[in-house]
Order: C-alpha cells, then structure tokens, then sequence
C-alpha cells in the first residue's frame, strides 16, 4: 500500500478522495446551521399562525370547547397557556412573557419553559384582560440527523473520489509511461522510436519532446559516424606514407640519395598528424570546459600584422598573394592572444589549402561597435549559402566535398568556432569581396581599466 501511494496514481487517488472528503465536511457545516435555522424559523411562523387561530377560538367562553381546542394543540406538541389578568392558568412561562402578554404586546421569542428550550409565541385577547401563550419545544437531535445523512453523501464521495482518481490518473500518467517507454528505447539505442502527438496540450509537448531528443540523437549520432569515418580517413593517408616509405627504407629500395627526402616526407606527415591529434585534444577539452584560457588586453593591430609576417613565408612565389590590412591606431581587445593565434592560422591554413596560386589572401583588423574584427578573406572557391550553414559543424564540409576540391579534417572550422566562442567573441562565414570565403572574428573590448 505504501508502494501505491507513492506512485502518480496512488497520489492522484488520494488527492481526489481527499478532496471528496473535505467537500463533503465543509458542506456538512454550512449545511447542518442552514438545516436548523431553517427548521426553527419554519416552526416559529406556525407557532405565531396558530396562537392567531387559538386567540379567535379561545374567544368562546365554553370551556369544552377551549380543551377542544388544547387537546389539538397538544398533539402537535404545542401548550397553551391561557393568561387572566397577569395571572397563567398553569405554570412554567416565563415572567417576562406573561408581563408581556399581559400588557398587550406581541411574542415571539425563545426560551426556557419548564426547564426546556422552546419557542414561544404570545399575544393578548382583544377586549379583555387576558392573553393566550403557545410553546413548543425546540426539535432535538436535528444536528444528529443531518449529520446521519452526510455519513451517506461522505461515503458516496470516497467512492467517487476513488473512480475519479482512478480515472484521472490513467488520463494524466498514460503520456508519462508513454514517454518513460519511449526513453527506455532510446537508451537502448533504438532511434527510430517516436510517440503519437494526442491528447491534451501537455502531453503532446511531452510527446514531441521526447520526438525531437529521438530526431537529435539520430542526427547526432549520423554525424558523428561520418566525422569518425573523414577522422579515420585523415590519419589513414598520412599513417600509409609514413608506412610505405619506412617499409621502403627498411628493405633498401631507397638508398642513401634517397633517404633525406624520405625523411622529410614522413616527418610532414608525422607533422600533419601530430596536428590533427592536437586539434581533436583540444575539441575534446573545449566541449568538456577545462581548457585553460589565459585572457588579457591584447592589440589585435601588432597580432595580425606577426601573423602576416609569418604566413608570408608559408605562401611563397607558388602560393596565394597574402596582403595585411591594418589601422593605423591600435584596436585592443580582451582575449587570449595564444589561442586567437591558433584561429587565425588554422583560417590560413584553410585557405592556403583551396586558394590557387596568385588568388588573394587578404588579413585584416578593424575596430567594430562591439568589439574588435579579424578578418580572414580570399579569393578560392568559396561558399555556397547552404556551404554557410554548416560551415562550423565538425567534418560537416570535408564530407561535402571530399573528392571534389582539396579538404582537410573538418576539424579546423569547428576548433575556431568553439575556441572564439569559448573566449566571449564570435565568428562568422560569409562571401567575400575577392571572389572566395570570408571569416570574421569579433572579440570584445577590455571590460576594466588596465593600470
């Protein structure tokens, strides 16, 4: 039992008997005062109506006919007292009530005769010294049976409140076992499973909820079987030179002239896979939160323009032709001048990978409303609107265009993504002027003053 009351059920049925109880208690006592007032207002007015009667009856002088008239009024639990000259034929009235009558008013009141509550009601005989009295005993044990009659209304309304709760419950726990079924399927690892959109407003956002998490954790888990297929096959190319000419090395195919430029090749694509497994740590530690940030008043002016210096060499005769485009005063920011580096050159690298030789590069750095502006543009092939959308979803454009165009991990755009936003900025892609992408990084502006 204490089982059920702990379930939504179990506490809905309560509550509902509960709720049946108390209305039937709260209407008991408004019930049981209105029963008796009005009991006792209805006994009242005959009792007035007929001391009225008994005034003309008693007129007659004869005294059967007076105790005619008493024996009918007894039966109906009523006494007469008939008053001479202040004096009441027989006792147990009130003082108050004889002086009353006697001096020629109307009663109606209640109290005590003869020890017992009663009602009484009065008034003088007209032309003569006299009055006549009626009382009647106040009704006993009227509380007991309204309260008898409510034991009944209390019992229909434990059953009702039981039905109702019973009822009640199945209406309202049926979308939640539905949901509870649904989330057991899915951490089984069924994502096809979906719930009907019925019933009232709460249980149809409940049910697609419960939808949209299936349609998510498809959609996710789809994406990242392709991003660990384009991770896998990122590693596999580097790891098959690296292999083929250890083998070759290893078997003296490549003799002693050959041997330099074979170690040259494997230590770059040693170099590209210490890169990769790099950027996939920092993903990691981005997306789990520690990643070490150290933030500081940086001049993104003097950060470009190092940059600039150091890609000039990357670009070569064969290359992009880089060009810097800087303010003439600073534009300081509050970041961390290490890993905005990191953004930077992993937008170069991006670009130096798709941009034909002699296509533009272009850096430049611009004081924004909101913040600072690095801006990575070239003149490559560029983004499709829909390119833009995904561009910073893991793998999302290396499986686009694999096959098609020279790609890298699809690590890159992410990392950038998730180290800016990681940093309080924000990156954009876009068309560039030059014809290809356009990357834009916006940092915000020092937040205290340095002294």
């Amino acid at each position: 039992m204490r089982d059920f009351f702990r379930t939504l059920t179990g506490r809905a049925v309560l509550v509902t008997v509960a709720t049946s109880v108390v209305s039937v208690i709260v209407t008991a006592l408004v019930a049981v005062p209105v029963a008796i007032r009005s009991e006792n207002t209805q006994v009242r007015a005959e009792l007035v109506e007929k001391s009225a009667l008994a005034v003309e009856l008693l007129a007659d002088e004869r005294p059967a006919a007076r105790e005619r008239i008493a024996q009918r009024l007894r039966r109906d639990q009523i006494e007469i007292y008939l008053i001479r000259r202040g004096v009441p034929d027989h006792q147990g009235l009130p003082a108050r009530v004889v002086a009353q009558v006697s001096g020629g008013a109307l009663v109606d009141a209640r109290g005590r005769v003869d020890g017992r509550a009663s009602f009484i009601a009065g008034r003088p005989l007209s032309g003569v010294d006299a009055g006549v009295v009626l009382t009647r005993p106040a009704s006993t044990g009227l509380v007991l049976r309204v309260l008898g009659s409510v034991w009944w209304a209390l019992l229909a309304g434990l059953l009702g409140g039981i039905l109702a709760g019973a009822l009640l419950a199945r209406f309202v726990t049926r979308p939640i076992e539905l949901a509870a079924a649904a989330a057991g399927r899915l951490a089984g690892g069924d994502r096809s499973v979906r719930i009907a959109r019925r019933g009232p407003a709460e249980a149809v956002r409940l049910a697609e909820a419960v939808n949209q998490l299936a349609a998510a954790l498809q959609t996710s888990e789809g994406r990242e079987r392709d991003f660990l297929l384009s991770v896998s096959h990122e590693l596999r190319t580097p790891l098959a030179t690296i292999r083929g000419y250890a083998e070759a090395l290893a078997d003296g195919v490549v003799g002693a002239d050959g041997a330099q430029p074979a170690g040259a090749t494997m230590v770059a694509e040693a170099d590209r896979l210490d890169r990769l497994i790099s950027d996939l740590l920092v993903l990691s530690r981005l997306e789990a939160a520690d990643l070490p940030l150290d933030v500081v008043p940086v001049d993104l002016t003097e950060l470009v323009r190092e940059a600039g210096v150091a890609w000039s060499a990357r670009c070569g005769a064969d290359g992009p032709r880089l060009s810097v485009e800087l303010p003439g005063t600073p534009v300081t920011v509050e970041t961390d001048p290490g890993r905005i580096r990191q953004v930077v050159d992993g937008l170069c690298e991006n670009a130096l990978r798709v941009v034909p030789s002699g296509a533009p590069l272009v850096l430049a750095v611009h004081a924004g409303e909101s913040g600072g502006v690095v801006e990575v543009r070239d003149g490559g092939p560029g983004f499709t609107d829909d390119d833009l959308a995904v561009a910073f979803e893991r793998g999302a454009l290396n499986r686009r265009y694999r096959g098609i165009r020279k790609v890298g991990s699809g690590l890159g755009l992410a990392l950038a993504a998730r180290l800016v936003g990681r940093l309080g900025g924000r990156i954009e892609a876009g068309h560039a002027p030059e014809g290809g992408a356009m990357f834009t990084v916006e940092l915000p502006y020092p937040t205290r003053t340095i002294g």
